[in-house]
């Protein structure tokens, strides 16, 4: 009796992995403008969009969104299929996995609706769910190379973009009631070096803890790139904030290589 209930439990949770994901799809939609009227882009006043604010990367860099998507959909089929349906890793990974598909999608209907705040609550909400499925997928081994790159992959380009849009998102907010604004003392150049200077300590914590996994930083120093590359050209240039960003992308990139070698302090 205990291993049909187990059994049925882990059917719901297999099926509730592809409903979050048909969920977070959904959003997506909604997020690109393509469902209703407004888009990310529109949302509080423009402050999410390209030129919103001084963190704020080029629009090309959002095409890893397609990846990660790409990534989501083949864990949800992935996850599903009869040889994965006793895996003590997805089992653990599962209701993270869903968690972490929902409040994306929590997120872009948030900031579609101009409720910057509360889309900063559930942007932490989904940073803290990716470091989690991190620490699962730390815990244990991939059975496959198949795995190593649908699942470690996927979730470790999304812990790292959404690690970087966590700050641009808070710093969005800033913007929007008006804390960073150029002129005051606490103005708009200070606090984009400030969030981008957290944003290394970040990614070298990430270099860190996960012995060097190349994922997660891949995606960090796309985002610092295309930041680095908006604030040199483009409407708003900044070269302090460009140089920054540059700093930032090149250091992530260097330790995550250091923590990698064989002589590294690697920690798996």
């Amino acid at each position: 009796m205990t291993a049909v209930l187990d059994d049925r439990a882990r059917a719901s949770m297999r099926f509730g992995v592809i409903a979050a994901i048909l969920v977070a799809v959904a959003a997506a939609f909604v997020g690109a403008g393509r469902i209703g009227e407004r888009s990310i882009a529109d949302a509080g006043d423009g402050v999410l969009g390209e030129t919103g604010t001084l963190v704020a990367p080029a629009s090309a860099a959002f095409g890893i969104w397609t990846v990660i998507y790409i990534g989501l959909i083949a864990y949800a089929v992935w996850q599903a299929l009869p040889g994965q349906k006793r895996s003590y890793r997805q089992k653990q990974l599962r209701p993270l996995a869903a968690a972490s598909m929902i409040l994306n999608g929590a997120w872009l209907v948030s900031a579609v609706m101009d409720q910057l705040l509360v889309s900063v609550f559930i942007m932490l909400m989904l940073l803290t769910t990716l470091i989690a499925i991190m620490g699962r997928l730390l815990d244990t081994c991939p059975e496959s190379r198949a795995e190593r790159v649908i699942v470690d992959g996927t979730f470790g380009l999304y812990l790292g973009w959404v690690a970087l849009a966590t700050f641009a998102n808070i710093t969005a907010w800033l913007v929007s009631i008006g804390i960073d604004a150029e002129g005051t003392t606490w103005g708009a150049t200070f606090w984009s070096v400030i969030a981008l200077s957290l944003v290394t300590v970040v990614g070298v914590a990430l270099a860190w803890i996960t012995g060097g996994r190349t994922a997660p930083a891949i995606a960090l120093v796309w985002g610092l790139g295309w930041i680095a590359y908006a604030r040199f050209s483009g409407e708003l240039v900044n070269a302090t904030t460009a140089s920054t960003a540059l700093a930032a992308a090149v250091t992530i990139g260097v330790i995550t290589v250091l923590v990698r070698l064989p002589t590294g302090p690697r920690l798996s």
